[in-house]
Parts: structure tokens; C-alpha cells; sequence
């Protein structure tokens, strides 16, 4: 978080007002008269600072995304380079939007777009599923965002914008199933293949008789009586 002070207008108004109202009244065609003008001006830009000096306000600062990483496949690092532009994209619009609720959406959202991208990195092989995503649901959640962003800077909250920003806001929680699927799905050659390792491994443990009710692991055999 960063502070920022945020100068009032009330002196600048102060002060115009002032200057109008002496040029309407008073003559100004000697040296001296505008030597009234100007220090009449300054102490009531004084006075005006003093009484309203304005407020101090949190700014959030986004975090920089990483460096992006290249795999030397053209196709992959085009893809994401769309990963990088698409965080920096979350990050700005997470500093934007005041809405906890929808910055809160936009933190999950921009965690599995991370993952996803790097989930590519992991395994290439994956590109086709991550294009698709990249290409339709991000995209269109971030136009989504920014419209939401825009809405609530027009300083004006009508029936009609508040009505759009609550249908944004419902959506965004179906979106991030959306994401998370399309992650899991980036997984699933993989559990089935952990699977299909696992059932390999229950039959060769049974055909070997590990796995059998009656089997009992050999315990030495105790000696009775005391040794001579």
C-alpha cells in the first residue's frame, strides 16, 4: 500500500473566485493594484489550504507478474506471453475495482490462470486445451472486468449499471469453476494413468499373496525356557 495526498480544490476555487471578484470591483490599471491582487490572492489560498488541506488515501500497488519463462517453441511462448499480458491484466483490475467480493474472485481467477500457463511449461503437450482457454473463457472474463471497471468509474449508479454490475458480479463465481475445470482437465491423461499404475500394482501385490486375507507375515519363533 502506498499513501497518496490528494489536494483539495476548495483553494484554487478560493482563489479564482477572489481574483473575479476584485477585477469586477476594483480598478486594475496601476502597479499597486495588482500588487493587492496578487497578495490577496496568496492569503486566501493560505487560509483555504489551512481550513480544507485535502486527504490522504490508500493506493494499492499491483504486483509486477514474473518474468515470463521461454521454452524456445514459438507456438508455447506465444501462448504465454497471452499468460503474462492476462496477469497484468488481473493485477491492474484487482487495483481498480474497489468491490472486496469481486477483488476477492479476481485473486482466485488470476491463481489458476498462473497455474494453467504453467501447467504449459510443465507439459507442452497440453498446449491444444490451454489455447482453447486462452482463446474464449480468458479473454471474455477480462472484458467482462474491465466493463465492470468501467461502470464503476462513470460516478453514476443508475438502475441499468447496477443491474450489470450485479449480473458480472453473479457470474464471476460460475467462472471460477470454469477455470478450475479447465485445469483439472489438464490432469486427466495423467489420473488415468496413475490409476491404470495403481490397479497393475493391487493385481501384482495379490498375485504375489500380499493382498490375501490369510497371509501373515513369519515372525521368528520365540525360544520357552531359560538358556544353559
Amino acid at each position: 500500500m502506498r499513501e497518496i495526498k490528494k489536494r483539495s480544490p476548495v483553494p484554487v476555487y478560493g482563489l479564482a473566485a477572489v481574483w473575479l471578484a476584485y477585477c469586477l470591483i476594483f480598478p486594475l490599471y496601476k502597479l499597486w493594484h495588482f500588487i493587492i491582487l496578487i497578495c490577496l490572492g496568496a492569503v486566501t489560498y493560505v487560509v483555504l489550504s489551512y481550513i480544507f488541506p485535502g486527504k490522504t488515501i490508500q493506493v494499492e500497488i499491483p504486483k509486477e507478474p514474473p518474468k515470463q519463462v521461454k521454452t524456445g517453441n514459438e507456438e508455447i511462448d506465444a501462448m504465454l506471453r497471452e499468460g503474462e499480458r492476462a496477469a497484468s491484466e488481473f493485477a491492474r483490475l484487482r487495483g481498480a475495482i474497489p468491490n472486496e467480493d469481486v477483488r476477492a474472485r479476481i485473486d482466485e481467477l488470476a491463481q489458476v490462470t498462473d497455474k494453467i500457463f504453467k501447467d504449459l511449461i510443465d507439459d507442452p503437450n497440453d498446449y491444444k486445451q490451454v489455447k482453447r482457454f486462452a482463446e474464449y473463457f480468458l479473454p471474455t472474463t477480462l472484458k467482462l472486468l474491465n466493463e465492470y471497471d468501467r461502470l464503476g468509474a462513470a460516478g453514476i449508479e443508475t438502475d441499468g449499471i447496477a443491474g450489470a454490475k450485479k449480473s458480472i458480479e453473479d457470474i464471476l463465481g460460475s467462472t471460477l469453476d470454469v477455470f478450475k475445470k479447465q485445469y483439472d482437465a489438464l490432469f486427466a491423461d495423467r489420473v488415468l494413468d496413475i490409476e491404470a499404475e495403481i490397479k497393475v500394482l493391487e493385481t501384482k501385490i495379490k498375485q504375489e499373496g500380499f493382498g490375501t486375507p490369510d497371509f501373515k507375515v513369519s515372525q521368528p519363533e520365540q525360544q520357552s525356557g531359560t538358556a544353559t
